[in-house]
C-alpha cells in the first residue's frame, strides 16, 4: 500500500530538479542539453502520473505527489544555485575612482571596464565586470573589502562574443587561485 506513495514520492524528487535543469539549459540556449533532459523527464512525468491516475481515490498517493514535487522544487533550487551555470554583468558604480578595486578585480581574473560618467552633482565611475556565476560570490567580497560603499547591480547574460573573457579570465582565475592557495598555506604555518 506503500509502495505506490513512496515511488511516486522518489519520482517527483527527480523530475523537478530534472525540469529545473531542462529551463536552466533552455534559457542558456543550450537546447541540445535541453532535449537531452528533456527525454529523462518526460519518462519520469508519465510514469508518475500514470500511478496517480491509476487511482484517484488514493489520498495517499496523490499526497505522495504533491510532497515530491514541493520537496523536488526545494532541491531543484540548490541545484540550480550550485551549479551555478553561465555568466553575469556586474555594475559597480563609485563616487571616487578606485584604481585598487580594478587592480584587485583583474588581478582576480576578472575582466574590467572602467566608465567615467557625469551624476547630478559630480564624475561618477561605473565598472563593467563579467563574470562566471560560480564565482559571483568571491567578486562581491572583494568589491566589499575594498569599496563597501559601492553601489551594485547585475544580470545574468544569455551569450556574448569575443572580448577578455574566456581564455584571460581562466588562467588569471587559476593563477589568483593558486596564489591564494599558497598565502593561506603560509598563514596556517605561521599560527
Amino acid at each position: 500500500m506503500l509502495l505506490q506513495p513512496l515511488l511516486i514520492f522518489v519520482l517527483q524528487i527527480l523530475y523537478v530538479p530534472i525540469l529545473t535543469l531542462r529551463t536552466i539549459f533552455l534559457v542558456k540556449n543550450q537546447t541540445r542539453a535541453a532535449a537531452g533532459v528533456g527525454l529523462m523527464e518526460a519518462a519520469i512525468y508519465i510514469v508518475a502520473l500514470g500511478i496517480v491516475f491509476q487511482d484517484l481515490s488514493n489520498i495517499y498517493n496523490i499526497i505522495a505527489y504533491v510532497l515530491g514535487f514541493s520537496v523536488g522544487l526545494y532541491l531543484g533550487g540548490k541545484l540550480e544555485n550550485r551549479l551555478a551555470i553561465g555568466y553575469v554583468t556586474h555594475h559597480v558604480n563609485l563616487n571616487e575612482r578606485s584604481d585598487e578595486l580594478v587592480h584587485a578585480l583583474r588581478n582576480a581574473g576578472f575582466g574590467v571596464t572602467v566608465f567615467t560618467g557625469q551624476g547630478l552633482n559630480s564624475m561618477r565611475y561605473r565598472l563593467d565586470i563579467v563574470s562566471k556565476r560560480s564565482r559571483e560570490q568571491e567578486l562581491m567580497e572583494i568589491v566589499e573589502e575594498i569599496e563597501p560603499k559601492a553601489f551594485m547591480t547585475s544580470y545574468e547574460l544569455r551569450s556574448f562574443k569575443g572580448g577578455y573573457m574566456v581564455n584571460s579570465m581562466k588562467k588569471r582565475a587559476k593563477k589568483f587561485n593558486s596564489e591564494k592557495n599558497q598565502e593561506q598555506a603560509k598563514t596556517g604555518d605561521s599560527q
